[in-house]
């Protein structure tokens, strides 16, 4: 239940920042520092814009989502599936369907890492 707690947390989190329009940079609004990768190439990292998608993700506008930040915007929607998921589980004791395996998790973890890092590399080349 706690990790369906979390994600409802983060999700409500992003629905209280306001969207950078720079497409990343929303995370500073709660009074963290610029990308530090950012600042000494100039070019974004591969997690810049996944607080300003989700952001974006939760006023429902998914196309600015994914256009600041294609992992974050696949993270987000994952959240917003799991959260009530993880919360009706936990709330029944056992799982709604069957439980998440393994091999499950470590597949979409390489998935979102892979989308992550393709997004990113896109991003570079256009930047460059």
């Amino acid at each position: 239940m706690s990790a369906g707690a979390m994600l409802l947390s983060l999700l409500a989190l992003a629905g209280i920042l306001t969207p950078d329009a720079r497409g990343y940079g929303t995370h500073e609004r709660m009074g963290l520092p610029p990308c530090t990768f950012r600042q000494l190439t100039g070019y974004r990292c591969p997690s810049c814009g996944m607080t300003t998608s989700w952001a974006h993700l939760v006023r429902g506008r998914a196309g600015d989502a994914f256009r600041d930040n294609v992992g974050g915007a696949v993270l987000g929607l994952a959240a917003v599936i799991l959260a009530p998921w993880a919360l009706v589980s936990g709330g029944r004791g056992h799982w709604l369907w069957k439980p998440v395996g393994e091999r499950a998790v470590f597949a979409a973890v390489g998935s979102l890492t892979a989308v992550t890092l393709i997004d990113w590399g896109v991003r570079f080349f256009l930047a460059s």
